[in-house]
């Protein structure tokens, strides 16, 4: 894995060296500064001119440098505008990074090239001000629409105290009633035509068939969606401003929050990316210990999907069987972490403490408890006819569409593509189990269903054979940026005791670079990107998350079905709306 960089001379003889600059990063990733005027062409190469081309647009975010301090070979700029692609066939990622001037600058859209760029585009523009010439819909889409200034910039408050009370008088609170006002042609939607007469919906934002806050605006004729909006950011918090101000060590529990239903999942994903930045070596025992919780959170969140999506289409029953289940994970999850469904228990260089006495049994019993449970919600579920008929053949997409779109996770391998990041790019040790990585065929509701449930399965296989091989050994390393360090050496003398003091409440300082470090979390992959400037705290902190680049998607496979199929859709695709909004 990115140890190839064949691609850089592949780019070197198509533009020439003068065109471009290579950058040395922490994570390996072939990283190429481009000219403004340059990258829409570079980017066209790497997605159809290459052989094995990149043909997904895994993420696109910015950078404000005119705070940053550590910039070594990167040309001068205000704003850097950064293009994550990602190649299946060769394995291997590549970054290109644009140097922008001025304090709004612009460049052209993508939009052309990829579809899946358009709320990416959208997304900078509203963080950093940074325009897309082109972009058809460039409207804030995080932030309020009455929203002053670009948040992630660095001279934007991070803190409400930073901030003046929010007091809506009158006017103000009836100019932001009327900004939230759809207005159809604004889309390029039509208000009807003399054969038709189209109806418009809101679905939302308080809708049980959301899980959360979440608007869909719905072009109808008759029950038929005809075109459809999707109004997102009423669940955004500022996750990744928060990451810019707390501490490396302190942004941990932050980061539970983000996929709710994920735990330690979200951690593992960051702490990578740190232990990356630091060069710090996690022990045998810390990996096991980490995939044992992660795969019980995968399970845990997998059975809040099952039930839920029964609940969707119609069927009450197995959301109350399937959450009880979920209870016995936490119990397992308490007993090891204290904590339930946010337990915030990995640390940079491994685990919060050692597994308790008694561990092992509490997990052999869950082993035990639920296969057969597994085997009877599939007869009551999976195999219920009404079920299948809600299902089957709706919200289909082809592996085109997925590749093209971002689509990762379950989502990717019900179109019958077997890559799983634990397989194919092994992190925390995951090359030393035995699991299948379970695939379908038609890429539909249905089948999107049944690689969920058998990853459950296959989680519970990862278990068992991390409680029947769990090496001994220490649970944290010995790395001086562990934190916080071993408890152990804090006693042996004042000097110790003042490190210990200061890596607990300031945090470790990080060295300057940048790395990122995407994982298979619950659903789909999970992915932080971390650039520091040689400080206690990140200087940007980018969460790349798989329901931002599925939701993105359900306009285009909703078309031409009825409102109670958009239902099934949103159940199958499993979101979870602070992983959407962040």
């Amino acid at each position: 894995m990115h140890t190839n960089h064949s691609i850089i001379h592949e780019l070197e003889t198509a533009f020439g060296k003068p065109a471009l600059a290579v950058q040395q990063t922490k994570d390996a990733i072939p990283t190429l500064w481009v000219e403004r005027n340059e990258a829409r062409a570079v980017l066209r190469h790497l997605k159809t001119g290459v052989d094995r081309p990149y043909r997904t647009l895994y993420d696109l975010t910015a950078i404000d440098e005119r705070m940053r301090s550590n910039r070594p070979d990167q040309p001068v700029s205000d704003f850097t505008l950064v293009y994550h692609l990602l190649s299946y066939e060769r394995n291997e990622d590549v970054r290109i990074k644009v140097p922008l001037t001025g304090d709004l600058p612009s460049l052209p859209s993508i939009t052309d090239l990829w579809e899946a760029a358009d709320w990416y585009e959208r997304e900078v523009w509203d963080m950093f001000g940074i325009k897309f010439d082109g972009h058809p819909h460039l409207k804030r889409i995080l932030m309020p629409p009455t929203w002053q200034g670009h948040p992630l910039r660095k001279d934007h408050p991070a803190r409400a105290t930073e901030m003046g009370p929010f007091r809506l008088p009158d006017e103000k609170e009836l100019a932001e009633q009327t900004a939230l006002q759809f207005k159809p042609e604004d889309w390029g939607m039509q208000l009807g035509t003399e054969d038709s007469d189209f109806l418009f919906l809101n679905i939302g934002p308080q809708h049980p068939g959301t899980h959360g806050l979440l608007r869909f605006i719905l072009q109808l004729d008759g029950e038929e969606i005809v075109n459809s909006v999707v109004d997102i950011g009423y669940h955004h918090r500022g996750a990744e401003k928060m990451g810019e101000r707390q501490s490396w060590h302190t942004f941990i529990p932050y980061t539970d929050r983000i996929d709710y239903f994920g735990g330690v999942m979200n951690n593992l994903a960051y702490c990578l990316a740190v232990e990356k930045l630091a060069g710090i070596d996690v022990p045998d025992r810390a990996k096991v210990i980490r995939v044992m919780l992660s795969e019980l959170f995968r399970i845990q969140s997998h059975l809040v999907w099952y039930g839920t999506f029964a609940q969707d289409v119609g069927s009450l029953s197995p959301v109350f069987y399937m959450f009880t289940d979920r209870e016995r994970v936490f119990d397992i999850i308490e007993a090891i972490c204290g904590g339930r469904m946010h337990p915030e228990w990995f640390r940079i260089g491994g685990v919060s403490a050692d597994l308790p006495k008694g561990w092992d049994s509490l997990v052999r019993n869950f082993l035990k408890y639920l296969p057969p449970r597994l085997k009877e919600y599939d007869s009551i579920v999976m195999q219920n006819r009404i079920f299948k008929a809600r299902t089957i053949g709706i919200g289909k997409y082809t592996l085109n569409d997925a590749i093209e779109w971002g689509v990762t996770g379950p989502g990717l391998r019900a179109c019958g593509f077997d890559w799983d990041f634990r397989k194919k790019r092994p992190y925390s040790g995951y090359e030393n189990f035995e699991f299948d990585i379970p695939v379908a065929v038609h890429g539909d509701s249905y089948d999107r269903g049944v690689v969920r449930i058998e990853e459950i399965r296959q989680s519970l296989r990862i278990v068992e054979q991390c409680v029947n091989n769990m090496p001994s050994g220490p649970y944290k390393s010995s790395h001086p940026l562990t934190t916080p360090p071993l408890k152990e050496r804090t006693m042996h003398d004042i000097e110790t005791l003042i490190n210990h003091f200061l890596s607990v409440s300031w945090g470790p300082v990080i060295p300057p670079g940048e790395a990122h470090f995407g994982i298979e979390a619950t659903k789909g992959n999970n992915g932080y990107y971390l650039v520091s400037d040689g400080s206690t705290v990140s200087y940007r902190t980018r969460i790349r998350t798989p329901s931002f680049a599925h939701m993105q998607m359900v306009p285009k496979i909703s078309k031409g079905l009825m409102i109670a199929d958009l239902m099934a859709i949103l159940g199958s695709i499993d979101f979870v709306l602070a992983d959407l909004d962040r």
